[in-house]
């Protein structure tokens, strides 16, 4: 089974990326947090009607567009010399910044990196399925093929299985690829990251989705 999120373009781009924040060092060094909270803006504009997350949302957009908002959100999730590496702290951020445009009902929870995988991998798959983006926060790692991705945050926009594997659509620096998820929640070290997971109780409380103490 396959899903994907639709999502939107910056000049070609498949979302945005902190690189292109020439004109500010931290955001380029450490704006991760930012972006992704910025991408999540506009994707729950365009596509979880929520269009006060963004007004100047679009399926295409310009750069100077998207580094104009990812300026608004800097200092909601302000990056800093130890990375915003606690998932609090990127909730605690991001739902000020929603709260601060008159979005109330959207439930930002933490999901920790010490979580078995099989749990995770169930959780994933039921956000994806909700249309809802997962932004991952990954400190260390062991594995080399994932060291652009070490102390980062990213998000999940899709997912396919294939009998016990689960891939991820890694979205990230404007681009995705897929990657193992066993793979990457396997950092082999204690100090973990983990995920922000998004709901609408009021608006989804009739759905039929599993809660979270059933993962």
């Amino acid at each position: 089974m396959k899903r994907e999120l639709p999502y939107f373009s910056i000049e070609g781009a498949f979302g945005g990326s902190q690189e292109w924040f020439t004109h500010d060092w931290w955001m380029r060094k450490g704006g991760c947090a930012a972006v992704t909270a910025t991408d999540c803006s506009l994707y729950f504009s365009l596509y979880k009607n929520l269009p006060d997350a963004a007004p100047q949302a679009q399926k295409k957009m310009t750069k100077a567009a998207y580094l104009e908002l990812g300026m608004i959100m800097k200092p909601y999730l302000k990056p800093r010399i130890t990375g915003i590496d606690k998932l609090s702290i990127y909730m605690e951020g991001f739902t000020n910044y929603l709260c601060d445009r008159g979005i109330n009902d959207l439930i930002l929870t933490g999901w920790s990196g010490n979580h078995s995988y099989e749990s995770s991998a169930e959780l994933v798959k039921h956000q994806i399925d909700a249309g809802w983006p997962l932004p991952y926060l990954n400190l260390k790692h062991r594995a080399p093929s994932f060291r652009d991705l070490v102390w980062h945050w990213f998000l999940l926009t899709g997912y396919e299985t294939f009998h016990d594997e689960v891939m991820v659509k890694v979205t990230t620096y404007g681009s995705w690829r897929w990657l193992s998820l066993k793979e990457l929640w396997d950092t082999g070290y204690k100090q973990k990251g983990g995920l922000i997971l998004f709901s609408r109780p009021v608006i989804e409380q009739e759905g039929t989705g599993k809660s979270l103490d059933r993962l």
